[in-house]
């Protein structure tokens, strides 16, 4: 008997025309690095008295699908992340090199299926209704460029056989952390240790009486932008901005060549006034937790720019 191993799991995706239903063609395969999709139903322990000791059988709750999606951020699978995060791109084609812009605020957004296959058992689950709640990228000096993508789905199918059919797969190419950099209105940002970017949609769950016991969809609500960025004290540029209380634009990119980038811009970012605690003979830190408003002229709080060869997301 073949026992599923996480390293021939595939994962296969495509966007939904109607939400909850599962598409019949049009899947890509996807890079990832950890899922924890999949329907879970917990069980609701008996309170019936006059029974004596012994439990009575449980009942079944409700059915929740959600969880997350570790996934690499690379050159041409992430825009179907950032699709299904922000919404379909405006791309423009520059001979051959396409720009897919993304900007946070949509009032719809698309759905997708996604199908994790263990085909060694064979197991094929097919998660239908997913929505992304919010997007977490830690930066760093050295290691793995990676997302943690927090969705949240309808419900899930499970076949033996794929209902992916054949995916298409494009070129992996991965962006990696030594390619980063941060820019303060539109300057470069020294003395950075680390930083975290996070996106989230806020999504509010229809939770409804269904005989499925599932739910009806997830709206998005407010907007979330928020992040933190560490630095070596080295001098008051952000510390004066957070005595202020004005804003900056942040920018956090990635780039390997001219034709080959990702740029997330933060437009209205706000920072608090961080303590500068001193631990030891090493090196001073000082940690800006920052939060993001609407830009009252752009009327946006963040852009997101893939640069690549994909024709269309």
């Amino acid at each position: 008997m073949a026992r599923a191993r996480g390293a021939n799991a595939v994962m296969a995706a495509a966007f939904e025309t109607t939400y909850g239903t599962p598409p019949v063609a049009g899947y890509k395969k996807l890079p990832f690095v950890s899922s924890a999709l999949g329907d879970e139903q917990n069980l609701i322990a008996s309170d019936l008295l006059g029974y004596g000791r012994e439990p009575l059988p449980p009942s079944r709750d409700v059915v929740n699908n959600e969880g997350d999606a570790v996934v690499p951020v690379d050159l041409r699978n992430f825009g179907y992340w950032l699709k299904l995060l922000l919404g379909a791109p405006t791309s423009v084609d520059n001979t051959g090199v396409f720009t897919h812009t993304f900007v946070s605020g949509a009032l719809t957004l698309p759905s997708m299926a996604i199908e994790i296959g263990m085909p060694e058992v064979p197991s094929y689950g097919m998660n239908f209704g997913v929505r992304a709640n919010s997007m977490k990228i830690q930066l760093q000096r050295s290691g793995l460029l990676n997302a943690t993508m927090s969705l949240i789905a309808q419900g899930e199918t499970k076949a033996a056989v794929s209902g992916a059919g054949s995916p298409s797969e494009a070129v992996i190419e991965r962006f990696s952390q030594f390619m980063g950099e941060i820019k303060r209105n539109g300057t470069s940002l020294g003395q950075i240790v680390s930083a975290e970017l996070m996106y989230s949609n806020n999504l509010d769950k229809v939770e409804v009486i269904r005989p499925d016991g599932r739910i009806e969809d997830a709206d998005p609500a407010m907007v979330g932008v928020s992040g933190t960025v560490n630095i070596r004290f080295a001098d008051t540029v952000l510390l004066d901005q957070a005595v202020a209380g004005t804003a900056c634009e942040l920018s956090f990119g990635w780039a390997i060549n001219a034709n080959k980038s990702l740029l997330f811009t933060v437009h209205e970012v706000y920072l608090p006034k961080p303590k500068q605690p001193i631990t030891g003979p090493g090196g001073v830190q000082a940690a800006f937790a920052f939060q993001a408003a609407e830009d009252p002229v752009l009327q946006k709080t963040l852009t997101a720019v893939l640069t690549n060869d994909i024709t269309a997301y």
